[in-house]
């Protein structure tokens, strides 16, 4: 199935509202700079949690030696 078929219009529209302009969809706040840093955020997670084998807010197993520590805003 093709990718764009994946995404509802729906939810286009959502993530379009509010952009009028070039530059609300390429430049450095815009919505594709907030959509990638989301995107990525969201796999990376999931890559952990797979890893981990425990999904993030659950305790740790108590054999398990490698865990999520928290996390800290980027400086």
């Amino acid at each position: 199935m093709d990718m764009a078929k994946k995404i509802d219009d729906a939810v286009l529209d959502e993530l379009l509202r509010g952009c009028e302009r070039p530059e609300d969809l390429m430049a450095d706040g815009g919505l594709m700079k907030e959509l990638r840093k989301a995107l990525m955020q969201r796999m990376l997670g999931a890559e952990l949690t797979e890893h981990l084998g425990y999904e993030h807010g659950e305790a740790a197993p108590p054999v398990q030696t490698n865990r999520r520590n928290g996390s800290a805003a980027r400086r």
